[in-house]
């Protein structure tokens, strides 16, 4: 059984950015082309890597960004009914993002390991398989 990996926005802004945790973001996209892991995210994370980009680097660059995540072998899920609401259940019990809800409720629905280094994640530590992102550079 392959191993499967959700990533959230911190994790390809730290890829993006070049900040700690960016060879562990990388490594874990090589795996995922090299079909040694499955990786994945929602829309509604890939949206706020896109509207972050735009505000850091401009349009161009979230075009190229949107681009090579599209590219690459990690699955871009839609968000539907039953993704929507799993995401407002764990937001009505936990202090973090609604965006962030989404991407905790995709790991949970598969099962899958969280890709993150966001510290609002803390609160789903014991409900939730989290890998955390290195904080040293």
């Amino acid at each position: 059984m392959t191993d499967v990996y959700v990533l959230d926005s911190f994790a390809i802004l730290a890829l993006l950015g070049r900040e700690a945790g960016s060879d562990e973001v990388a490594d874990l996209l090589r795996q995922a082309q090299e079909e040694e892991v499955q990786a994945a995210m929602t829309w509604v994370n890939v949206g706020e890597v896109a509207y972050i980009v735009e505000r850091r680097w401009g349009k161009v660059r979230t075009y190229q960004v949107l681009g090579t995540l599209e590219s690459m072998k990690v699955e871009i899920v839609p968000i539907g009914r039953e993704l929507a609401l799993a995401a407002a259940h764990i937001k009505a019990g936990h202090s973090l993002a609604y965006a962030d809800a989404f991407a905790a409720a995709l790991a949970a629905s598969k099962g899958a390991t969280l890709v993150t280094g966001d510290p609002e994640f803390k609160t789903l530590d014991e409900s939730l398989s989290i890998h955390w992102l290195s904080q040293d550079s």
